[in-house]
């Protein structure tokens, strides 16, 4: 049985980037949580700095999450990323110890 992957991703958007950010990746929070190995996904953004976004994401395994990121919309957006951020992606590896809440 592989390891859950799990971690927190800080976006920092361009403040001018923000909405737009918002608006393109709350089109994928839905279906990312419709994946197969996805066990959790939250979009959520900092109230004291509207700029900034975080991302919980637990997925079955590393594959799950390798998967998840070669869809074309993900590469695509990998790609042109930095036209949105004002600098790369801070990402935290995590583990879950607690349940997933997702299905409750």
């Amino acid at each position: 049985m592989s390891q859950q992957h799990a971690f927190i991703l800080k976006a920092k958007t361009r403040p001018e980037m923000a909405e737009a950010f918002e608006t393109l990746f709350r089109a994928y929070v839905e279906p990312s949580r419709q994946e197969p190995g996805c066990i959790e996904y939250h979009m959520l953004r900092d109230q004291q700095d509207p700029s900034l976004f975080v991302f919980y994401e637990v997925w079955a395994n590393k594959a799950a999450l390798d998967e998840h990121s070669a869809l074309p919309h993900m590469v695509e957006f990998f790609e042109k990323r930095m036209d949105y951020l004002e600098r790369d992606f801070d990402i935290q590896p995590i583990v879950m110890p607690s349940a997933s809440s997702a299905n409750r």
